[in-house]
């Protein structure tokens, strides 16, 4: 077969990107009915960038006529900024060096087009170019509040920075750069977050990004605060707002950074203060321009240098020991701990009869895990097949393996929290019969989290046998039953196991705000600290709640991409599906909904409330 469509609904911006996403093994003709792709090779690569891009931008139109500002939201802004009791100058640091002289008007008339009033712009210019000189002189002569700084010579994005910074004033600063665009209301919300935030030390907003025709696409709507995605990515990105006390203090922009300076900055904000905050609107429009990061992180591959460089020098200001690689896609990292010592590792598996698909997930562990300090715990909840038994004395012979007998009633929670009491190791990962071992370091790419004192659990990357996502990162609030009984859901769910997922985050470490027990570890005594399982929630919601718990106490949840298991769902107990096990199942739900409705309907901090609820591919809230 020569030829395949794809999905017709295609957003229009798609045109200018179409290229990139296919890359050099597609080509395709473009029509009005959608898209012919005329070669096969990689085909079904380029159909799930696809199919991402969509998601991403599905709805945006909508998403961006609604939240429109106009005259009337305008006039009431204004009036609300009269009442605020705290009016900070922000100054806008922007180096310039020969943008295209359109795009540096729009970026100033942006500045000058906010509604909140209180900004400077200190403009460093290092351009050749007359025309952007003399367009840069009719502002500062139109307007006092625009400083313009030229240069003799053109030192670089950081050195220039600097120069801008130095002219500054404001107790708060901000960047913008030369190509792209401020929303109007980008500063009042900003200074109007601060009246209820006034300990704010850092703070960042959604972003979009501008097309070649000059339309807005690609919506970015980000987590709140999260320093594991922080440490794989630079996500916090645009719009930046910073104390310029603390840059003052850590000495500006670095040079040797170029590309990456803004990562680099904020890595050692981090050391002295953890009060970042963030703001979930799109507050900034980020130009996609031939040579720009914005269109493909391979336009700068130094940027990548760079910010290996800043990652690694932030371990070694912190102490931290490990080494820091290329993430599994471009322009992501690894930030990979030393493991501390050769803690005992006690991996716990329930199960009842269905011995081949015991055998499976325990050899998998046998002959494939490359961490030897671990003993395997089968919890038999009253198995009767002879053959099961008969495996159970075969495993027993082996020095790191036990069996122990567990005769009541199943349920998951009491199952594990007995387990754990004749546990030998100081780690413990949870996990399904009916799970199996793909990579050979997974035990070793949770323990280098588990062993950290601020995290709590740790989750892997589960794929179903089709190799497509089961689990990525349990989202709060995610679907819900008839009833309206919302709990959680897995995020990514049936993603490709070879797509990157929403902006990477199913391909790199970063913190959510549970993680699945099918396959989860922590250390021992946390676990105690918080008192195991519920045995309330016999079979779900179970981790949700352990994990809900653990972050009361102020523990992290860490997913890493870098363990990756199949899981069979289902296959040792079957699915939820008849009416006994539906109406457990609400109970369990209703149960979750007394015990933590408030927190679940407050949202997701590591899911933007500008995401729907209603699908689990990140798809845009209209």
């Amino acid at each position: 077969m020569d030829t395949k469509r794809v999905q017709p609904s295609v957003h229009s911006s798609i045109r200018s990107i179409l290229a990139q996403l296919a890359g050099p093994q597609t080509t395709f003709d473009m029509g009005l009915k959608g898209i012919k792709v005329l070669r096969n090779e990689g085909f079904f690569s380029f159909y799930y960038k696809c199919r991402s891009f969509l998601a991403r931008n599905r709805g945006y139109e909508k998403f961006i006529e609604k939240n429109l500002m106009t005259g009337d939201k305008i006039a009431l802004c204004k009036k609300e900024i009269e009442h605020f009791a705290y009016r900070p100058i922000i100054s806008i640091i922007t180096p310039v060096h020969n943008p295209k002289p359109s795009w540096i008007r729009s970026a100033i008339e942006s500045v000058i087009g906010q509604i909140y009033e209180g900004w400077e712009l200190c403009i460093a210019d290092a351009s050749t170019d007359r025309e952007v000189k003399s367009i840069l002189e009719r502002y500062s002569k139109k307007d006092a509040r625009i400083r313009v700084r030229s240069l003799a010579e053109n030192k670089g994005i950081s050195a220039n920075s600097n120069e801008a910074l130095s002219m500054a004033s404001g107790e708060y600063i901000a960047f913008l750069d030369h190509d792209d665009e401020l929303a109007a209301d980008a500063l009042y919300e900003v200074v109007r977050y601060l009246q209820s935030n006034p300990g704010a030390d850092m703070i960042y907003t959604d972003e979009d990004k501008i097309d070649a025709a000059g339309r807005r696409c690609e919506p970015f709507f980000k987590p709140e605060w999260s320093p594991d995605m922080f440490l794989s990515i630079m996500y916090t990105c645009h719009f930046g707002v910073y104390r310029k006390n603390i840059i003052d203090k850590i000495g500006g922009f670095r040079d040797g950074y170029d590309g990456s300076q803004d990562y680099d900055l904020v890595l050692r904000l981090m050391d002295e203060t953890d009060r970042i905050h963030h703001i979930p609107r799109i507050m900034y429009h980020w130009r996609a321009v031939p040579g720009s990061t914005a269109v493909s992180i391979d336009m700068k591959k130094y940027a990548c240098v760079n910010a290996k460089k800043a990652l690694s020098d932030h371990l070694r200001r912190n102490g931290i020991r490990g080494e820091v690689l290329d993430g599994l896609w471009p322009g992501s990292y690894r930030v990979k701990r030393d493991l501390i010592g050769d803690p005992l590792v006690s991996i716990i598996i329930p199960t009842r009869d269905r011995v081949e698909v015991l055998k499976k997930c325990v050899d998998s562990i046998r002959e494939k895990t490359d961490y030897g300090n671990y003993e395997i715990i089968i919890v038999d909840n009253d198995s009767s097949e002879g053959r099961t038994h008969d495996y159970f004395e075969e495993l027993e012979t082996r020095r790191n393996v036990k069996v122990l007998k567990y005769g009541k009633e199943y349920n998951f929670s009491s199952i594990n929290n007995y387990a754990v009491d004749k546990a030998n190791g100081d780690v413990i990962v949870f996990l399904n019969n009916d799970t199996e071992v793909i990579s050979p370091g997974w035990l070793s790419a949770m323990l280098e989290h588990a062993q950290r004192p601020e995290v709590g659990a740790v989750g892997c990357k589960l794929l179903y046998p089709d190799n497509t996502v089961q689990h990525a990162g349990i989202i709060l609030g995610l679907y819900g039953g008839k009833d309206g009984n919302r709990v959680a859901g897995h995020g990514h769910c049936r993603l490709p196991a070879g797509d990157i997922g929403y902006f990477g985050r199913a391909s790199i470490i970063h913190n959510t705000s549970a993680v699945t027990a099918a396959c989860m570890m922590m250390q021992k005594k946390v676990f105690r600290e918080v008192g195991g399982f519920d045995e309330n929630l016999a079979i779900a919601y179970n981790d949700v709640d352990l994990c809900l718990r653990l972050r009361q106490k102020g523990y992290l949840m860490v997913y890493t991409p870098y363990a990756v298991l199949y899981h069979h769902e289902s296959l040792s107990r079957g699915y939820e599906d008849t009416r006994e096990k539906v109406e457990r199942l609400g109970k369990e739900a209703r149960y979750m909904r007394e015990k933590w409705g408030a927190l679940i309907d407050s949202g997701d901090p590591y899911y933007n409330p500008n995401l729907t609820l209603s699908r689990d591919d990140f798809s845009i809230k209209i």
